[in-house]
C-alpha cells in the first residue's frame, strides 16, 4: 500500500510539474511571437523616425520638422494600442515568464507601453507642441547690438569679456528666448501632468522616474545626500570665485550678478586658476584627435566620425547629441566643433555614448540592444569627456611636452574638481526646479526658479527681474524630467574610473591615468557593460561591472575630500 501510494504521489507531482512547465512554455512562447511581431513594426519605424529627428536638427526647415512629427505620433501610437497593452499585461500578471531575458523584455516593453496608454487626442497635441517647441529653441539667435548671434558666440563674449555691461548684454540677448517659448511650456507641463494622471500617477516629474525604474524617494535621498555632502566645499569654491570675479571685473563682491561667472547658465566651471587650457587646442584637429585617442583603447569609431555632421552650420541645432539610429551600428552624433576645451570634452564626451552604442552585442534581442539605463550611457561619456582637462591625458596625446603637463598639473586639477562640484550644484537646481514645476506649474515658476539659484548656486537674482529665465534652459522643455540622470552618470563615472584604475590597469594612482593607448580598457567595457546592454536591471550591471552597488563614496574620494 505504501509503495502504491508513493508512486502515486510520484506520478500527481509530475503530472503538477508538467501542467507548471506547460502554462511555463505556453506563456513565454505567446511572449514571443508577441515580441516578433512587435519588433517587426518598431524597428523599422524606430530607425526612420531617427533619421527623420537627425535631419530636422540638421536643416531646421519647417518640412523636416513635420516629417519628425508625424514618424514620432507613428511611432509613439505603436504603444498606445489597448488590445496589445492588455496582452502584455495578462502575460505579466500571470507570472509565468521565468526565461531571463525574456523576463526582462517583458518588463522593458510593458514600461514603454503603460507610458503610453493615454487617450491618441492627447498624444498627437504632445507631440505637436513639443515639436513647435523644439524648432523655436533650434531656430533661436541672441540679438546683441542688432546682430544674429549662436550660443557658441554668447559662450565666448561672458568668457572672454571684461566689461560688465557687454556681458549683461550677452547674457540678457540668450535669455531673450524665454518669453518665447514660456507660455508654451508651461501648456506642456500641464498637457503632460494630465497624461501622467491619467496613467494614475501624481504628476509628470513621479511618472518618468518611475518608469524609468527609478524610486523618486531614493532619487531626493542620494540628492539630499549630495547636497550634504557638497555644500561646504563649493561655499568655499564659490567664495574663491567671487574673489577672483571682484577683481576681475571690478565690481564689489556683492554686486557680482549671473553674467559674471562665465557661462549663461553656471553649469560649466569658470576660468579661475592661472591655466588657459583653451590656448592647448586652438590649433589642434579636435575630431582627428577623438579618433586617436578612441582607436588606441580599442573602440575604433571611424566609421561613426563619418556619418556624423560636427561643424556649425544656418538652422543647424546648437546642441550636440550621439544618437544610435538602428541598434546594428548605424551610430552618428551632431555637434559643432569649435577649437577649444570645450569641445574638446564635448566630442570625447559624445563618443562615449557612441561606443557604448556601437559596440552593442548584435545577438541580443533588439529590445536589450542599448544601455543598462540613460545614466550608465551619460557615466561612460563623463569619464571620457573629462579627459579634456587633464594634463596627463594631453600629454600622452601629443598635445602639450611634459614640462608643461607638470606645470599646469595642479590648476588642471583644480579646474576639474571646481567643474563637478559647479556641475553638481546646477543639477540640484534642475532636479528639484523640473519636481517643484510638475508639482504645481500654477507657482510662480520665475521665483522657484531663482530660489534655487540662490540656495544652490549661492548667485543673485538681478534686481527686479522677473522674466521666464527657466525657461531658456532647453532641456527642461525637450528632455523632461531627465536632468538628475547626468549626476547619476558622474557618480558612475568615478565609480568606473577607481576600478578601472586598480582592477584593470593595476594601478594605485587615481589622479595621473589617461587611458591613452590602453585597449586593454575598451575591451573591459566591451566585456562589463557595453555588451551586456539591457539584459540587466542597471544596478546588477554596476555590481557585475564593479563589485558594488552604485555609491557616492567614489565621487567623494575624486572631487570632495
Amino acid at each position: 500500500m505504501k509503495k502504491y501510494l508513493s508512486i502515486s504521489t510520484l506520478v500527481l507531482a509530475g503530472l503538477v510539474m508538467w501542467s507548471c512547465a506547460s502554462k511555463q512554455e505556453k506563456m513565454e512562447n505567446k511572449l514571443k511571437a508577441f515580441i516578433e511581431k512587435h519588433e517587426a513594426t518598431i524597428q523599422p519605424l524606430s530607425k526612420e523616425a531617427a533619421l527623420a529627428y537627425w535631419n530636422a536638427s540638421i536643416s531646421g526647415k519647417n518640412e523636416d520638422y513635420a516629417t519628425m512629427e508625424e514618424l514620432n505620433v507613428k511611432l509613439t501610437t505603436v504603444y498606445t494600442n489597448k488590445e496589445a497593452f492588455a496582452e502584455l499585461k495578462a502575460i505579466k500578471e500571470s507570472g509565468e515568464v521565468k526565461d531571463s531575458l525574456l523576463l526582462r523584455q517583458l518588463d522593458i516593453i510593458y514600461m514603454q507601453f503603460l507610458g503610453n496608454q493615454i487617450d491618441t487626442t492627447k498624444l498627437a497635441r504632445k507631440i505637436k507642441m513639443e515639436t513647435e517647441i523644439e524648432k523655436k529653441y533650434s531656430n533661436f539667435r541672441a540679438m546683441v547690438n542688432g546682430k544674429a548671434i549662436s550660443d557658441n558666440d554668447v559662450e565666448a563674449i561672458l568668457k572672454k569679456s571684461t566689461n560688465s555691461k557687454e556681458l549683461q548684454a550677452a547674457w540678457e540677448a540668450h535669455k531673450q528666448i524665454g518669453p518665447l517659448v514660456a507660455n508654451d511650456l508651461k501648456a506642456l507641463v500641464k498637457l503632460r501632468n494630465e497624461i501622467a494622471k491619467d496613467l494614475g500617477f501624481s504628476n509628470f516629474h513621479e511618472m518618468s522616474l518611475k518608469l524609468g525604474d527609478q524610486d523618486p524617494a531614493e532619487v531626493n535621498t542620494l540628492f539630499d545626500e549630495l547636497d550634504s555632502l557638497t555644500r561646504g566645499a563649493f561655499a568655499q569654491l564659490k567664495d574663491d570665485m567671487d574673489t577672483y570675479f571682484a577683481k576681475r571685473y571690478n565690481v564689489k563682491k556683492e554686486n557680482l550678478m549671473p553674467w559674471h561667472y562665465q557661462n549663461r547658465f553656471f553649469q560649466e566651471a569658470p576660468v579661475i586658476y592661472p591655466v588657459d587650457i583653451d590656448k592647448y587646442y586652438e590649433k589642434q584637429d579636435l575630431v582627428k584627435l577623438t579618433a586617436t585617442f578612441y582607436n588606441g583603447i580599442g573602440l575604433n569609431m571611424d566609421d561613426v566620425i563619418a556619418k556624423s555632421d560636427l561643424f556649425e552650420k544656418p538652422g543647424k541645432n546648437q546642441h550636440a547629441y550621439c544618437m544610435d539610429v538602428d541598434r546594428e551600428g548605424d551610430v552618428r552624433s551632431l555637434n559643432n566643433v569649435k577649437p577649444n576645451s570645450d569641445w574638446m570634452g564635448t566630442l570625447l564626451h559624445e563618443f562615449g555614448h557612441g561606443v557604448y552604442s556601437k559596440y552593442n552585442d548584435r545577438n541580443l534581442p533588439f529590445e536589450l540592444r542599448t544601455q543598462a539605463h540613460t545614466f550608465t550611457t551619460e557615466a561612460i561619456a563623463m569619464i571620457f569627456g573629462r579627459f579634456s582637462t587633464n594634463p596627463m591625458w594631453m600629454k600622452d596625446m601629443g598635445i602639450i611636452d611634459s614640462t608643461e603637463a607638470v606645470k599646469i598639473a595642479d590648476n588642471c586639477h583644480k579646474t576639474l574638481r571646481l567643474q563637478q562640484l559647479v556641475f553638481s550644484r546646477w543639477a540640484q537646481v534642475m532636479y528639484r526646479f523640473e519636481k517643484g514645476m510638475y508639482e504645481n506649474p500654477d507657482q510662480d515658476l520665475n521665483k522657484l526658479w531663482w530660489d534655487l539659484v540662490e540656495k544652490y548656486q549661492m548667485i543673485k537674482k538681478p534686481e527686479g527681474r522677473n522674466m521666464p529665465d527657466y525657461a531658456t534652459k532647453i532641456h527642461i522643455a525637450t528632455v523632461p524630467c531627465y536632468y538628475h540622470n547626468y549626476l547619476l552618470g558622474e557618480l558612475l563615472a568615478s565609480q568606473l574610473y577607481y576600478h578601472i584604475t586598480d582592477k584593470v590597469l593595476k594601478s594605485d594612482d587615481y589622479v595621473n591615468q589617461s587611458f591613452v593607448n590602453r585597449p586593454e580598457v575598451g575591451t573591459y567595457l566591451k566585456q562589463n557593460v557595453f555588451m551586456p546592454g539591457a539584459r540587466y536591471y542597471w544596478n546588477e550591471m554596476i555590481e557585475r561591472a564593479t563589485g558594488e552597488k552604485l555609491t557616492a563614496k567614489y565621487y567623494a574620494k575624486q572631487f570632495v575630500q
